[in-house]
């Protein structure tokens, strides 16, 4: 059976068909590390985990690059430095900013059971293609300077008579459907609504960089380009795989289609474009301001991380996901019995029951149904490595008991201790006793169960 991804541009499932099958190449745009990362940006993070998972199932471990950028030069970052450290300089500040939030992204990320990918460029190590690849628009017409900017212009690109894609196909929207639904940069110097900077001057103290294109100011790069220029750097000028989340598509992916076709003279970026759908928690809009804005650190301080993932995985990638806490609980009580069976358990080989929905367009939820079915067919070897496959499985039965019991909190002598006096009780046949005990384990959040061997508890959820 074929691998069949979903892509954006196309708006089909389609083969793939890999450029050069020893050398698989995947770009995903990463975080712009400014602040810790909610629950909606872990979910690009474990898609495409996944994804970069099978892929190296199917092609070999040493034949996948997955290339995931960091983007450590921003707005965002000036600020949030500004606010922290208002007595440093702001270079010295940022500096404390991207090294502290990129710490946090991947402790996070880690948690979440992700591989690292092949590569993690940081933007302000790749400024050097970034300006080449300016040079080669402006050259070919695309691009031009005005006062200290440079700017590309999507009118010059559909005007170009050649094997250039269409500016805007790749989000479906003509030029006109772009100025009217997006918020336009209004500024003297643009030749066009719809032109997007490419560099622009740095204000006083902000980083800069020597400018392209003789431009005297030094300034710094617009965040479209940036991830042109690690693609190129780190894939070449035309590779497999591009993704991101859906917000992304316009104008961002867009963007950097149009940059990166023009300076090549490519037809193509990427010949796969996937995008996961958007996060709701509680059937709301995630917002600061509705006071349900999550982020992944604050989730891990009451969930191990296998669990975020698998609540993730419930949902297809394409569909919207509703977060909520009911789905959590759900998918912790299935891990504790996927650990209990599994995780002890010497791995077979993946099934070709968990293997054949992955290669639909990565149909998660129905690789979890066929995982349900080996645990009921207690194909435990089966399902340890197929979980395994998926990341997870990442600790003994053990270990995660105990993790478990040491985030709820509860004290376990104490606990052993009831369980002893209970089984007294039991075989005094001092029933009303033994259930007392058992009411006031069950109130301290204890779940008992009696069996030939003994008792065992766990954390309830």
């Amino acid at each position: 059976m074929d691998l069949r991804l979903h892509d954006t541009l196309t708006r089909e499932k389609r083969t793939f068909v890999p450029l050069d099958p020893k050398n698989v190449r995947m770009y995903v745009c990463g975080p712009t590390v400014y602040d810790f990362a909610h629950i909606g940006n872990a979910r690009p993070v474990i898609v495409f985990d996944v994804l970069f998972r099978l892929l190296r199932h199917l092609y070999g471990e040493a034949h996948v690059k997955y290339v995931r950028n960091i983007t450590d030069v921003d707005d965002k970052i000036n600020d949030r430095a500004a606010r922290d450290f208002p007595g440093l300089p702001l270079n010295e500040a940022i500096g404390k900013v991207t090294e502290e939030t990129g710490r946090q992204f991947h402790a996070d990320v880690d948690a979440l059971g992700a591989l690292r990918p092949s590569v993690e460029p940081r933007a302000t190590e790749h400024i050097g293609e970034m300006r080449e690849i300016i040079e080669k628009l402006i050259a070919g017409g695309f691009a031009y300077v005005a006062e200290d900017h440079v700017l590309f212009s999507p009118q010059a690109m559909n005007a170009a008579n050649s094997e250039l894609p269409r500016y805007g196909a790749l989000s479906n929207r003509s030029l006109d459907e772009m100025v009217a639904g997006a918020r336009v940069d209004v500024a003297p110097y643009k030749r066009g609504n719809t032109d997007f900077v490419l560099w622009k001057p740095s204000k006083p103290g902000e980083p800069s960089w020597p400018s392209p294109a003789g431009i005297k100011a030094e300034g710094r790069p617009g965040w479209h380009i940036e991830c042109s220029a690690m693609a190129w750097k780190h894939l070449g000028t035309h590779f497999d795989i591009h993704g991101g989340g859906i917000d992304l598509v316009f104008p961002h992916h867009e963007n950097e289609v149009a940059q990166s076709c023009c300076a090549f003279h490519q037809s193509r970026m990427a010949n796969y474009w996937m995008h996961n759908g958007f996060l709701q928690v509680e059937s709301e809009k995630m917002s600061k301001s509705l006071g349900n804005f999550i982020t992944i650190r604050d989730l891990l301080a009451d969930w191990p991380g296998e669990v975020l993932r698998l609540n993730m995985l419930k949902t297809h990638y394409r569909s919207p996901i509703d977060w909520t806490l009911k789905s959590l609980e759900e998918s912790g009580k299935t891990l504790d019995d996927w650990y209990r069976v599994a995780a002890d358990v010497p791995p077979g080989k993946p099934a070709t029951s968990v293997i054949e929905p992955l290669l639909d367009d990565l149909n998660t939820p129905q690789t979890i149904a066929a995982l349900h079915g080996l645990r009921n067919a207690s194909d435990a070897a089966g399902l340890t490595a197929s979980l395994r496959l998926l990341g997870f499985l990442s600790e003994t039965a053990a270990q995660w008991e105990g993790r478990k019991r040491q985030a709820s909190g509860v004290d376990a002598s104490e606990i052993d201790r009831l369980i002893s006096e209970r089984t007294a009780a039991r075989a005094r046949k001092d029933f009303k006793e033994s259930d007392r005990i058992r009411d006031q384990l069950a109130a301290m959040g204890v779940a008992i169960k009696d069996s030939k061997e003994g008792t065992t508890w766990e954390i309830a959820r």
